[in-house]
């Protein structure tokens, strides 16, 4: 028989899709016998592979689980529920307990009250950052604040204020081996100054791609480095200053939480026109294991999507008559054990906050 090629490029005969149309050829309907290996062969496969024999041509990846070289970093944390009682909000759709609904009312009620007393009067280094006159300092105390984070307890910015002795006229960063982290810092001991070295860049650049107008206060030597970063274009509203902060400051080690608290206190402080008008949940870092509020947000707005999380999330706060940015530790602190202060007293409260929540939440 002369062979042919078929559309396929093989010869007629040996094509499995073409070779049933060959006059005389019998299809074999025998089922080839699967292969099995006994568990004693694949306990020594498995014994068998090394570091070496992984990258190999023949490797043999172990079988029965996902190989992932960061498994040992995989944590795994089981969130107590209340017990459904049959509450159910159209605002809270993830909620069906009303004991976790009058919690978060609580919370939103301390997160409320501490942004308003962040605006009247703030405690301690706080309110040393908006009065020492100096801009470029007071941005930087602020920067410190939210990625060393406040500690819990009767000294909460003893951590930060060590790390204030490397002053921002000074051009240096400060060694934080034996500076005490708050339970929201984004400091990972790994990188060492990474991040803070990345945060002076950001300013240095800033500074050089453009130049404005002086603001009235007093700078040191690096004048205006800060400023020019944070101040953004003129004619940007508080929110679009905000927004566009938000995505500059994606620096190597500083996360969604770190930004966000940085940018809600130089706002509220009124060093910079900054106003949140969202969460900004749909951030992709490798931090995200470390912040709180996505989670949470998830669970009480009973979807995974960032996008329509924010959507609830906007809906809440308009019903509640209250700033977006209270939820951002809000929801932190509702999936805590421990509420985090952040510096503040602890029985720092909005009651006119807690009321609308309630009155929104259906409680």
């Amino acid at each position: 028989m002369t062979q042919t090629f078929c559309r396929h490029n093989r010869f007629i005969q040996r094509c499995p899709i073409c070779r049933e149309t060959v006059p005389g050829h019998k299809p074999s309907h025998a089922a080839k016998p699967k292969r099995q290996a006994s568990t004693g062969a694949r306990a020594s496969g498995r014994s068998a592979v090394g570091p070496a024999s992984r990258t190999g041509p023949g490797a043999v990846r172990p079988t029965g689980r996902t190989y992932s070289r960061r498994t040992q970093e995989v944590r795994v944390h089981r969130e107590t529920r209340s017990e459904d009682d049959g509450y159910r909000c159209e605002l809270v759709p993830g909620l069906h307990s009303s004991a976790d609904a009058r919690r978060l009312a609580e919370e939103i009620g301390f997160a409320s009250g501490r942004l308003l007393t962040l605006t009247a009067a703030p405690p301690s280094l706080y309110a040393e950052a908006r009065d020492c006159g100096d801009i470029e300092q007071a941005t930087w105390m602020c920067f410190l604040a939210a990625y060393l984070s406040p500690l819990q307890g009767e000294q909460p910015f003893a951590g930060i204020r060590a790390a204030l002795l490397s002053s921002w006229a000074s051009g240096t960063v400060p060694d934080l081996d034996e500076v005490p982290l708050g339970p929201r810092s984004s400091h990972d001991p790994d990188r060492g100054a990474e991040t803070l070295t990345a945060y002076r860049r950001f300013a240095e650049h800033a500074a050089d791609r453009r130049s404005i107008p002086h603001s009235g206060h007093t700078a040191g030597p690096s004048i205006g480095q800060q400023e020019r970063a944070f101040a953004g274009e003129p004619e940007w509203p508080p929110q679009r200053r905000f927004e566009r902060l938000f995505e500059r400051l994606a620096l190597p080690g500083f996360g969604r939480m770190g930004r966000y608290d940085l940018l809600i206190t130089l706002g509220r402080l009124g060093l910079y026109e900054l106003r949140a008008d969202s969460l900004h949940l749909g951030t992709r870092t490798s931090l995200i294991t470390s912040d709180p509020t996505p989670p949470a947000a998830k669970r009480v707005f009973g979807i995974g999507d960032p996008i329509h999380i924010e959507r609830r999330a906007a809906a809440l706060a308009q019903a509640m008559s209250t700033p977006i940015e209270a939820l951002d530790l809000a929801l932190a602190n509702w999936t805590s054990e421990e509420r985090v202060t952040l510096g503040f007293p602890t029985d720092t409260d909005d009651a006119h906050a807690v009321e609308r929540a309630l009155a929104a939440l259906e409680l």
